[in-house]
């Protein structure tokens, strides 16, 4: 019987399956909570794996060995696994003591999440947990390592998280690494977050974010997004607007620890506090773009009024694009990534070469102000080749104006100086050449 055949007649609420231990809840599927509650379905029977083709699977990561079978895997994506690994650690020395470390990997594929953060962290508790059922032989035969520490289900992670408000279970570590908008579940993904603990969250979405497709980002994001030169941190800032807006709406605040994408998927790593810190509403705003000179401005919505003039010749109309609601505050928290790294260094399976060079970009970039320039952009509009990015960070710098490169996108300067002082220190280093 073909595959896709087999999925629409497999019947697919089933419950918790329990590799040891009583961690989760029985299983939620497509009825109602309450049903689910009162009449818990059967366990699933243990895995059988295929003999034939075990061996051409077989992957090693970190301190896991795992086969992917059915299971979702991209290997491009084990930078992010890295940091989160990092992250789980740094959370032991948070709330509670003696520290204690429950994970929640909604969207767990293969379980190379899951797994790592069993074998390289402390965590005390791990829900794995993935809705296709044609991933759960893998899963289970990949995680049994974690004896009674880990609890498997394959639930969707819409009803998952509805059991876990109905029960007040929280976690210090929520992951969900999501095919597409994960907005429809950021209300109860927040809800299910200890306090304080982190929301680690990627979006696969890179249209509607980018400003390629408005009216999916009105609809998923409740914003506008239009075409940006730095186009994934406005990605990144949107996620960030909207789980700040979710956050509030609940009585709690947002803290960014690191933000990153290489284009196909944008990750966000939050802390939730209890409630907002002082002034934390001012980190929400606007972001103008000109698309015809190329200067950009933020406003803060508390301190919201009319645009600047952009530096348009005298009697053109100035064409801003103006993106948000998103957030302008800072998109890393350096005294986080600084302990990370330091924490890396004692065992050094854990940050692949594609780590180490991200967390070393996003220490080097706050993520302040949320003004970025492709230097491409710079050159094109002077009518020369792109500068040397270097050297006009330095000469911003002399000139009192704080300025870096982007940690978020290679070649592009982020700068406080006005758009006029950039251009002509750009081309004062063309000239100087």
């Amino acid at each position: 019987m073909p595959r896709k055949l087999r999925r629409k007649l497999r019947r697919t609420d089933h419950g918790t399956v329990q590799a040891g231990g009583e961690l989760g809840a029985p299983g939620l599927g497509h009825a109602t909570v309450d049903h689910y509650c009162a009449n818990p379905p059967p366990e699933l029977p243990p895995p059988e794996l295929p003999e034939a083709g075990i061996e051409a699977d077989l992957l090693t990561e970190g301190e896991a060995v795992l086969r992917l079978g059915e299971g979702f895997f991209r290997s491009e994506s084990r930078p992010s696994r890295d940091l989160g690994v990092l992250l789980a650690r740094q959370l032991c020395h948070w709330g509670a003591q003696p520290a204690r470390l429950r994970v929640l990997d909604l969207m767990a594929g293969c379980g190379i999440r899951a797994l790592r953060y069993g074998l390289e962290t402390d965590a005390t508790e791990i829900w794995a947990n993935d809705a296709d059922p044609d991933r759960l032989p893998a899963l289970q035969a990949n995680l049994a390592v974690l004896a009674e520490r880990v609890n498997i289900s394959q639930l969707k992670a819409l009803a998952l998280l509805a059991g876990c408000l109905q029960r007040q279970q929280r976690f210090e570590l929520v992951d969900l690494d999501a095919f597409g908008c994960p907005s429809a579940l950021l209300p109860l993904a927040i809800e299910a977050v200890a306090c304080p603990g982190v929301l680690y969250l990627a979006s696969s979405d890179g249209r509607s974010p980018t400003g390629h497709d408005r009216r999916a980002a009105i609809r998923s994001l409740g914003a506008s997004a239009r075409a940006h030169p730095a186009s994934w941190e406005l990605a990144l800032r949107l996620q960030l607007g909207s789980q700040a807006r979710a956050a509030w709406a609940m009585g709690r605040g947002l803290e960014p620890l690191f933000s990153f994408s290489e284009g196909r998927t944008f990750r966000t790593a939050v802390r939730i506090t209890r409630r907002p810190a002082p002034r934390e509403e001012e980190q929400l705003g606007l972001i103008a773009h000109c698309h015809g000179c190329g200067d950009q401005q933020v406003q803060s919505l508390l301190k919201l009024g009319r645009w600047l003039p952009c530096c348009c010749p005298a009697g053109v109309s100035s064409a801003l694009a103006i993106s948000g609601p998103l957030w302008i505050g800072p998109l890393q928290d350096p005294q986080l990534l600084a302990a990370m790294a330091s924490d890396a260094l004692s065992r050094p399976n854990t940050l692949g070469p594609g780590g180490r060079r991200l967390l070393a970009q996003l220490q080097a970039d706050l993520g302040l102000p949320a003004r970025c320039w492709p230097t491409a952009e710079i050159g094109r509009r002077l009518g020369s080749g792109p500068p040397r990015l270097a050297a006009l960070v330095s000469a911003l710098q002399r000139q009192g104006w704080a300025s870096g490169g982007s940690g978020v996108m290679a070649g592009q300067l982020r700068s406080e100086a006005p758009w006029s002082v950039v251009l002509s220190s750009a081309l004062g280093l063309a000239a100087a050449k």
